[in-house]
């Protein structure tokens, strides 16, 4: 397919599909002349996954291509492509070991000791530099510094309900065989449907509360 006809079957403008090219996020087409190129089904898909890179996961141009080149490196291995597109683990750390901690300093605080213990007891296999380590260890301090304390005892049926949860989100992924396809699906069903499930949690607490409390 020509360029104008990449832009009317991706959604994205000429002029933006452009500057991806230039930038290296999206590879060059097939050469014709010295003005025109062809486009195919491949670069349908890295335009929908950049999208979603770039729009759903509000990522950089800069850390976009970084992640991408990251991605075609390790394209038989879909639990680290998860890992990379979802977050879960930087683009640095698919190349050290799975045990190296990405921030040592934050290894020492009691919250982060408390999260390690409870990915332990769970017998979760998470990277030790997983950003969501971080994010539940500083929300725990938050948590303690508000008189609120809640710990690893606490959060358990919590966890057991968020690993049902990715369950479902993983078999949504199953049956896909081209890794920018599986790339674009796990973001736009993980990151987009996470408004959906806070909502459900909403109306759960309402239905809970007018079960137990409300009068007639």
């Amino acid at each position: 397919m020509r360029l104008s006809e990449l832009s009317r079957r991706s959604g994205v403008s000429v002029t933006t599909i452009k500057y991806y090219l230039r930038e290296g996020l999206l590879p060059p087409g097939r050469q014709l002349s010295a003005t025109q190129a062809e486009y195919d089904d491949d670069h349908l898909r890295r335009l929908r996954l950049i999208r979603a890179l770039t729009g759903v996961r509000g990522l950089s141009v800069s850390t976009t291509r970084d992640l991408l080149g990251a991605l075609e490196e390790h394209t038989g291995d879909i639990h680290l492509l998860l890992g990379l597109s979802l977050g879960s683990i930087g683009p640095a750390a698919s190349a050290g070991p799975a045990g190296e901690p990405a921030d040592a300093a934050s290894e020492g605080s009691a919250e982060r000791a408390e999260v390690d213990k409870l990915v332990d007891e769970l017998g979760w296999v998470v990277h030790k530099g997983a950003p969501a380590r971080t994010t539940l260890a500083e929300t725990l301090a938050s948590l303690r510094s508000l008189g609120a304390p809640l710990d690893r005892r606490a959060l358990l049926p919590y966890a057991r309900l968020a690993e049902r949860t990715a369950a479902l989100d993983l078999d949504q992924l199953e049956g896909l065989d081209d890794s920018s396809e599986v790339m674009e699906r796990a973001l736009v069903l993980t990151v987009l449907l996470e408004p959906a499930l806070l909502a459900l949690r909403r109306l759960a607490q309402e239905n809970e509360s007018a079960r137990r409390h409300a009068d007639g």
